[in-house]
């Protein structure tokens, strides 16, 4: 039997031990094996209590069990749970007596999941949304991912293939009755009208997003500077506990730490690096490559000096390739003075210059502050942003680009124009999983845990 058509099951909530674990089983003997573990089927979506019992007879445990037939359930397939406690003992024996009845194997990550896409449940921008949802750490994540797993990007790409494939039937049509005088311009008409509407709903989609498929993987902010200017001090600041060394020595941090913030919803990693310097020393020269490869690629970069000393533009310089404020799309830099509690700062700029004593905490707050107004900035407007990955912007940029070229050609020749859409229509059913996503399906669902 083909591995797609055996049956699956594995545990489908938290590892154990616990309270109370879910054992979910799908495919055509989900029925023989809750039959023969629970002794007869319960009714539909009905939650029974039964005593579960292997192939020889003996107790597995006191549980309940619940009863999907396909296709009204979560992967189209037959599909029946157990909720067993949560013991290892107890999900063991449940788990080696499914594995006993023929056709029926353990899950692979992800199959679950991957069997509702195939089978209609959901689409593939749903998929990534529950895929989003079950890794997402903050508020912001969560909602974003939630959003997206009920159908907010899938339905409006739904809406657009299928306003696509009608205006390219009248183009098509005008083709098919090219002799027939004025008929070709009287299907044109429309047919362009609802082109221009589509293209200006995608790019408009487009140039709102901002950042926001980057919510994924959060900001990244980069803490530099030369070496004992309190760096590491900032980073236990803002984390709110001890996660890197302090001392008074230059160069006690060699490598790059990374904290993971959540600043009012918004997900931060916040990295603290070597004090840039040159060094004989092999060890800290490593750690100052790293420090300028991680800031180089960090979307901000937070630029300690002690107080009142001057900033030394060629050590900035060297770290990224623009001065401060530099355009958000290859990072920005905040010059932050440390320091200020021995009170050796001078006037501190409105602008992207901060004064804060990393020891005591003075103007800690008003830098958090500042952070989570650049990362709503960052990543525009989440509430009801379409966009949540790469993947998902690139194809709707190849649709948007079909219709505008199918709009400059279909004066000079329909045929051309019915290519671009057809183009067009083939990206948003990429975006949608419909055609031609062999290559990613398996990159996407082997991200998701076993049992999802």
């Amino acid at each position: 039997m083909h591995p797609r058509d055996q049956t699956i099951f594995a545990l489908s909530s938290g590892r154990a031990p616990s309270a109370i674990a879910v054992v979910r089983v799908s495919g055509s003997q989900a029925g023989l094996v809750l039959t023969t573990l629970a002794g007869r089927q319960p009714a539909p979506r009905q939650a029974s209590r039964r005593l579960l019992r292997d192939g020889a007879g003996q107790p597995i445990d006191d549980a309940v069990v619940l009863w999907f037939p396909g296709p009204a359930s979560a992967t189209g397939e037959d599909v029946a749970e157990f909720h067993v406690h949560g013991g290892r003992a107890v999900l063991a024996a449940l788990l080696t007596a499914i594995s006993l009845i023929p056709n029926t194997r353990a899950a692979e990550p992800g199959e679950f999941t991957r069997r509702a896409f195939e089978n209609g449940k959901l689409d593939l921008t749903e998929a990534e949304g529950l895929d989003d949802l079950i890794h997402a750490d903050t508020d912001r994540q969560r909602r974003q991912a939630l959003r997206q797993l009920q159908g907010l990007l899938g339905d409006r790409a739904r809406d657009w293939r299928e306003r696509i494939i009608e205006a390219s039937a009248l183009i098509e049509a005008g083709i098919d009755f090219s002799d027939e005088g004025d008929v070709p311009a009287e299907l044109r008409a429309p047919a362009v009208k609802a082109i221009k509407a589509l293209h200006d709903e995608i790019t408009e989609v487009l140039a709102a997003q901002g950042h926001s498929e980057r919510l994924r993987d959060g900001l990244v902010v980069a803490i530099a500077g030369e070496p004992n200017v309190g760096k590491s001090t900032l980073i236990n600041q803002l984390s709110r506990r001890e996660v890197a060394i302090v001392s008074p020595y230059a160069g006690t941090t060699r490598d790059v730490i990374e904290v993971q913030l959540d600043l009012d919803g918004y997900p931060v990693t916040v990295i603290d690096t070597a004090g840039i310097r040159e060094t004989d020393d092999p060890v800290e020269q490593e750690g100052v490559r790293r420090a300028r490869a991680r800031a180089e690629d960090a979307d901000l970069v937070l630029w300690l000096v002690e107080g009142g000393r001057a900033v030394d533009p060629g050590a900035m310089q060297s770290l990224v390739k623009s001065g401060p404020g530099r355009d958000q799309s290859g990072g920005s830099i905040w010059i932050v003075r440390n320091k200020i509690d021995l009170g050796e700062a001078e006037d501190v700029g409105s602008g992207v210059e901060f004064g804060i004593s990393a020891r005591r905490g003075d103007g800690v707050p008003n830098l958090i502050d500042a952070l989570v107004k650049f990362a709503a900035e960052f990543f525009g407007t989440i509430e009801g942003a379409l966009v949540t990955r790469a993947r998902q912007r690139d194809l709707l940029r190849r649709a948007s680009d079909s219709l505008r070229r199918s709009l400059e050609l279909v004066e000079d020749g329909e045929e051309l124009a019915a290519e671009e859409l057809r183009a067009a229509a083939y990206a948003l059913g990429r975006l949608l999983g419909r055609v031609d996503v062999e290559d990613v399906l398996g990159a996407i669902f082997q991200k998701f845990c076993i049992g999802k």
